[in-house]
């Protein structure tokens, strides 16, 4: 086994299996060492620098202690602490999202997706143009201004040029006040060249989800299509940007394998990206496995509990403290509020997981990626954070001023990116509100941003959110952002 080297370009370098191990036998020994964890998490705590704050965060072995922590005090403490960080970097605000699924045809084999190559029951689809326009169209009625368009690994059926396609006319679309301002890509591995193409398309993030870490588990669960070479699928967050693009999303699939093991590996590629391109992951998924057509995930005994995953939130949060965390609608109502206190930052909402669902009336089963366990409509969601005091928002504006990168990550590490996102963040929820809220959640989310206005510390920008908020009530089209 090659050493450990973070700088590495080499995938069992910088995600080594033997520092992994001796990762978690260094936690199981100081689990209990209440010392050495008091001062892990006073290091990790956020301190006041000057109009902000800053952290440390932690490295894979300090937060790898913490998870492995069982002293219900300190479990608290971190909770506490994350929470703290949280409300540090983000503040109450909750980035509203959701997938678009362009095409379930896959030539890979993987055990624990429904799209695998050998599942011929379920019906293979690929939206055309028009039909990608009707969906956004319908996302676009429900409020969305962002997305994330996912498709299977096919090079027959689903070739670079036709996601690039896809990407023209979903920001072609101008519907009504609606429009899509920013179309993240979760698609397989490809090349330099091809990631260069979708930069030039205008994506946002890049994301591409690990499944897991551990290499031999990694080609059991992956035994057929080009998604079995693990090199290739964990150095291309590096290839991507090399080819220009500057905000990659890391995830694992939680329950396929060790979560402490998984949880490892997840943060050392975050520091593999910061120690090579000097900006670590733009954003952290945590999905965990779940139902679909011809998956079971009891098939998997590394299925973890509620309280495990929310401790695995938590501990993400503290040592990555400038990541944006997304969950999505995997997770029910009672497990996402939970996880919004400790570090999440992005939730899906309203979403189908399935190729033309948006079009449907009834929600269609039979192409779905997994079952969806929080099945509520967008305006109830956006009810429901605001009534545990959390900022719905709708912001692209750091997309489109071109704060990506280290330009964002130089913001957000300085605590200055909050005087930015607040004020636009209430200003489009506005815009949602004025266009598609319901009068009950109308009336709360005005009462709410009139609350938050006041809490914007510089009276120039609050003076000039104010008077944007009324120009969006009275219909006021133009483009405001700060």
């Amino acid at each position: 086994m090659s050493a450990y080297n973070p700088k590495s370009l080499v995938a069992d370098e910088f995600i080594n299996d033997e520092e992994i191990l001796e990762s978690l036998k260094y936690a199981d020994a100081h689990k209990d060492d209440f010392e050495l964890i008091d001062s892990i998490l006073e290091k990790a705590r956020p301190k006041k620098n000057g109009n902000g704050c800053t952290c440390s965060g932690l490295s894979h072995r300090e937060a790898s202690v913490l998870l492995a922590c069982t002293d219900p005090e300190r479990i608290k403490k971190m909770f506490a602490i994350a929470e703290e960080i949280k409300q540090a970097f983000y503040g109450n605000r909750i980035v509203l999202f959701a997938p678009l699924y362009l095409s379930n045809y896959c030539v890979n084999g993987c055990l624990y997706c429904p799209y695998h190559a050998k599942n011929k029951h379920i019906p293979r689809k690929k939206l055309t143009q028009e039909e990608i326009r009707a969906e956004v169209i319908a996302l676009q009625d429900m409020g969305h201004k962002r997305l994330a368009i996912e498709a299977g690994e096919d090079p027959v059926n689903n070739p670079i040029e036709y996601i690039l396609d896809s990407i023209k006319t979903i920001y072609s679309i101008q519907h009504k006040n609606g429009a899509i301002r920013r179309v993240n890509v979760n698609i397989a591995a490809t090349t330099v060249e091809n990631y260069r193409k979708l930069h030039e398309a205008g994506i946002g993030t890049y994301i591409l989800f690990q499944e897991t870490y551990n290499r031999k588990g990694y080609e059991e669960l992956h035994p057929t299509g080009p998604k079995h070479d693990y090199a290739y699928h964990t150095e291309a967050m590096d290839r991507a940007m090399e080819g220009g693009i500057d905000d990659v999303g890391l995830g694992v699939l939680f329950g396929l394998e060790g979560y402490r093991y998984e949880f490892a590996g997840l943060l050392m590629h975050a520091e593999h990206l910061e120690a090579v391109h000097g900006v670590g992951p733009h954003t952290i998924s945590v999905p965990r496995v779940k139902h679909a057509d011809d998956i079971n995930p009891e098939v998997f005994d590394n299925s973890i509990p509620d309280e495990i995953f929310e401790k695995i939130i938590a501990c993400i949060r503290i040592a990555v403290p400038y990541t944006g965390m997304i969950i999505s609608t995997r997770e029910g109502e009672k497990v996402r509020e939970a996880a919004l206190k400790l570090g999440i930052s992005q939730i899906s909402g309203g979403s189908r997981t399935s190729v033309g669902g948006y079009t449907e009336e009834e929600r269609p089963h039979d192409t779905e990626q997994f079952d969806v366990s929080d099945q509520r409509p967008l305006n109830e969601v956006i009810r429901w954070l605001m009534e545990n005091d959390h900022i719905p928002s709708f912001c692209t504006a750091c997309y489109r001023e071109g704060r990506t990168g280290d330009r964002f990550m130089s913001l957000c590490k300085s605590g200055q990116i909050l005087n930015c996102c607040h004020p636009n963040a209430l200003m489009t929820l506005a815009e949602y509100l004025t266009d598609y809220a319901d009068e009950k959640t109308k009336k709360i989310g005005f009462d709410l941003i009139e609350r938050e206005l006041k809490n914007i510390p510089k009276d120039k920008v609050r003076q000039i959110a104010l008077e944007n908020i009324r120009a969006i009530k009275n219909s006021d089209r133009r483009d405001f952002r700060f």
